[in-house]
């Protein structure tokens, strides 16, 4: 009786001090500069040799500037993970700044690998959100609000004011991936059969054509 009571004693302890991780795995030094030049191995790129790490492999203004909104959703995505900042390498963290122009559209999407959290810094900003049981949540959130989208939910944001909009995201992924539904679907190479579609969707395979047209599928 007393070996299983310590048995349980070890399993107890063993479930509660080695929890189940949502992120990127901890790293095991201090830092580790992705040399982007060789293959990604399962969690993050090699690391660079520390000889060779300067002071700019810590700093990134990529998300400093306005970016071009001119496009089909009016809006601009400039992303702040590993493959802009070599620096994220194996850190469970990135970054996005995403412009608004008036009307602009960060359209249905999802992050497999990461939760993302993200602050109004200018402008009106409607954000939604779908749960895994199909419903809905949605708030329009103006300049120093927060918002939270837990891992791989669907999710969007637009712009529902009068002028440009900018918000900054952030995630615990140093490269959260992004699956855009519609490209997902409707874009895919080689091309999703119109059959599958239309019957998903329940409409005829002209119309799954006609939105496959726009994609350059």
């Amino acid at each position: 009786m007393a070996a299983w009571l310590l048995f349980y004693q070890i399993l107890s302890l063993s479930i509660f001090l080695c929890p189940s991780h949502s992120a990127d795995p901890d790293p095991l030094q201090d830092f580790c500069i992705a040399d982007l030049k060789d293959s990604p191995s399962v969690n993050g790129f090699p690391c660079k040799p520390a000889s060779t790490v300067t002071s700019e492999d810590f700093f990134f203004d990529g998300l400093s500037r306005e970016g071009n909104t001119t496009n089909a959703f009016g809006t601009s995505i400039k992303q702040g993970n590993v493959l802009a900042f070599p620096g994220l390498n194996t850190l469970g963290i990135s970054m996005n700044r995403v412009d608004f122009a008036p009307g602009g559209i960060n359209p249905p999407h999802s992050h497999p690998r990461a939760t993302e959290s993200g602050v109004v810094i200018k402008g009106k900003v409607l954000v939604g959100l779908v749960t895994t049981g199909n419903v809905f949540y949605s708030k329009v959130l103006t300049r120093g609000q927060m918002f939270v989208v837990p891992r791989g939910l669907v999710h969007f944001q637009q712009n529902v004011g009068e002028g440009k909009a900018l918000i900054f995201t952030a995630f615990n992924s140093h490269f959260p991936g992004s699956v855009l539904l519609a490209t997902n679907l409707f874009g895919s190479k080689p091309s999703i059969p119109d059959d599958v579609l239309a019957k998903a969707f329940q409409v005829e395979n002209s119309i799954i054509d006609g939105i496959k047209s726009k994609f350059g599928a």
